[in-house]
């Protein structure tokens, strides 16, 4: 591991509350931002609590007044406009008719975000050896994008259960209540996710809700995958990014 690297990671956390406004391209046609407060901050990463799902390898754009002294550039600027990987994700308790919110923790990459997210904002990313010229941190894409994040080979190889199951899914708007449901059929059910049919059309690297009566479970989930099969029927392939499906 490289100096830097333990250097960044020795600089203490400053409470902070500072107002930020983020934004994130969830897929091509979606868009969503939000205003919140941070939780703490240095001049590489910071805590907020935020509205919307996200996970690990996802970007955000974050505008905020950040001190001077914390900052790689820009110094003259009111605003400081930084884009952002996000780390670490903590669902909190919420309705049972709203999303939780989420703590996440994220780390600053920069001014400008790299050319793959302006044409596939669903790709996902990884902290690479090696500083910015700001000293920030440069990334590298670390996630096939129609593919679960390989965190473990039992995640990898895990078994998929031939389950037929109804399901609701449902689609969410930016102040995080349920626009759209449909009742799904389940195809696959693993410990980390699922294969469902469904009249919904929701692309790659949007964000939904599973909810099972049989199960009794709420749990959020990330479309990988979307193929049409007939019917005005499509086929998701999901991965749940907060927490795992019950024993099967």
């Amino acid at each position: 591991m490289s100096s830097g690297y333990k250097w960044h990671r020795r600089r203490e956390r400053e409470e902070s509350e500072l107002r930020v406004r983020v934004e994130c391209h969830e897929s091509n046609d979606h868009k969503w931002e939000e205003a919140t407060n941070l939780l703490d901050v240095t001049p590489f990463g910071s805590r907020l609590r935020i509205k919307r799902p996200t996970e690990p390898g996802r970007l955000l754009h974050l505008t905020l007044p950040m001190p001077r002294r914390l900052r790689g550039y820009d110094h003259e600027e009111e605003q400081y406009r930084i884009w952002s990987l996000v780390r670490h994700v903590k669902s909190l308790p919420a309705s049972d008719e709203q999303l939780p919110h989420f703590e996440i923790g994220v780390a600053f990459i920069g001014k400008d975000c790299p050319p793959t997210h302006e044409t596939d904002p669903a790709q996902r990313y990884e902290i690479a050896a090696g500083l910015t010229e700001t000293d920030l941190w440069s990334l590298r894409e670390g996630f096939d994008p129609d593919a679960p994040r390989p965190t473990s080979s039992d995640r990898r190889n895990e078994e998929r259960h031939s389950i037929a199951d109804n399901v609701i899914i449902e689609i969410y708007d930016a102040d995080g209540r349920a626009f759209a449901r449909d009742e799904a059929q389940t195809e696959n059910i693993s410990r980390h996710g699922m294969a469902v049919i469904t009249t919904l059309n929701i692309v790659r690297g949007r964000y939904i809700r599973v909810r099972s009566a049989q199960y009794r479970i709420a749990i959020i989930a990330a479309v990988r995958r979307l193929v049409p099969v007939g019917d005005s029927k499509n086929r998701l392939h999901l991965e749940f990014v907060e927490q795992q499906w019950p024993p099967l």
